[in-house]
């Protein structure tokens, strides 16, 4: 081995110890709190990614939407394959400058708030998401209090993920995991439309 091979394979064998204790501490299982906010693109698509890890384990998923709407998507066309497996509820009626109608869209969003408060405390569920929730926090459709009660008395094991843009800093706190999508550059701003397969 020369002395080059030789430098590197100490290194990784440090970094292994090191991690090796690391990965040994951590004994802890509870079910997370998951917010995916910013103003970058990949919000629900991330949420999705999670729902096939659980799906590939064999896990029941729910999914609330908070506002997209009717509009034939192609994560709901998939995971409509999967009926034994994932209970989507699409209780919006579209984005909040579609509908011009705030009375409807709260009504809309309380409807959304009672069917993740029902599959947040039911056992049949490994992971739920409430996609776009942050949404109709930002316009104040629900009370963030009564938002965040419902998120406390979910389920101890129960994975939830929280999709949307503006999370307000309570829902942060709460969390166990944030990630925030930072848009670096996006087509729509050179005249790109919504693809199917990207956007929907």
């Amino acid at each position: 081995m020369d002395e080059e091979a030789r430098r590197h394979a100490e290194k990784k064998r440090r970094i292994k110890e090191v991690k090796d204790r690391l990965y040994a501490a951590r004994t802890k299982e509870k079910g997370l709190l998951i917010v995916h906010t910013g103003r970058g693109k990949g919000k629900s698509t991330a949420a999705w990614g999670l729902v096939v890890r659980t799906l590939g384990h064999g896990r029941r998923v729910g999914i609330v939407q908070f506002v997209k709407g009717r509009r034939e998507t192609g994560e709901r066309r998939f995971f409509e394959r999967f009926p034994e497996l994932v209970e989507i509820r699409v209780m919006g009626e579209g984005f909040t400058w579609e509908t011009q109608d705030r009375e409807r869209d709260v009504r809309a969003a309380r409807a959304a708030l009672d069917e993740a408060r029902r599959m947040l405390t039911s056992p049949d569920f490994h992971l739920v998401v409430l996609d776009e929730l942050n949404i109709v926090l930002r316009y104040d459709y629900l009370p963030l209090d009564e938002v965040l009660e419902v998120l406390r008395a979910r389920r101890p094991d129960l994975h939830v993920v929280v999709t949307g843009r503006n999370a307000p800093p309570e829902l942060v706190e709460a969390a166990d995991l944030v990630t925030e999508m930072r848009e670096v550059k996006h087509p729509f701003r050179e005249g790109v439309r919504a693809q199917m397969g990207i956007e929907y």
